[in-house]
């Protein structure tokens, strides 16, 4: 997958595709907003199992469990990791509301040895509609997300340079 100023390209297609409000940086910090730059790999394949049937995605996908959260607590000994039970405020759920994170495509940016502060919780995800940004991660129309879940096995190359 390579970003380009005009979508996401991968696998022959152009994607249209959502990126942080602050734009992307190669000095990103946590909460800035800022989509990280550089060439990461996906960890894997997230999916609420009550929204999305398992046999619609690839083996190796991982149902989202109601306790499962991201840590993004830099002082924390699990900053930047999947846990399994809320431990406070500065935490992000995996189950939400909305359709956001019905699908997840976590990032390798800051992980597993994460340095506190730089970065935490940077997704492949859905968007909220075409062009709003993003906290930082890339986000995808429905299909087009399906698409890339279909299609992007765990250790697939994510290329991200600044945008003009």
């Amino acid at each position: 997958m390579v970003l380009t100023p005009t979508g996401l390209r991968f696998r022959g297609r152009l994607i249209p595709v959502s990126w942080g409000r602050s734009g992307i940086r190669g000095d990103k910090r946590e909460g800035d907003g800022a989509t990280p730059a550089g060439v990461h790999r996906t960890l894997g394949l997230l999916y609420r199992p009550d929204r999305i049937a398992a046999d619609a995605l690839p083996p190796w996908a991982v149902p989202i469990r109601l306790e499962d959260r991201w840590c993004d607590a830099p002082g924390h000994p699990e900053y930047n990791h999947l846990v399994r039970e809320p431990f406070g405020d500065s935490q992000e759920r995996l189950r939400r509301g909305d359709p956001l994170y019905d699908l997840i495509l976590p990032l390798d940016w800051n992980w597993p040895d994460a340095i506190p502060g730089k970065g935490s919780a940077i997704f492949i995800h859905q968007w909220r509609r075409p062009g709003f940004p993003t906290a930082g991660c890339l986000a995808f129309a429905r299909p087009d997300l399906m698409f890339i879940a279909r299609h992007a096995a765990p250790g697939t190359r994510v290329v991200i340079q600044p945008q003009p």
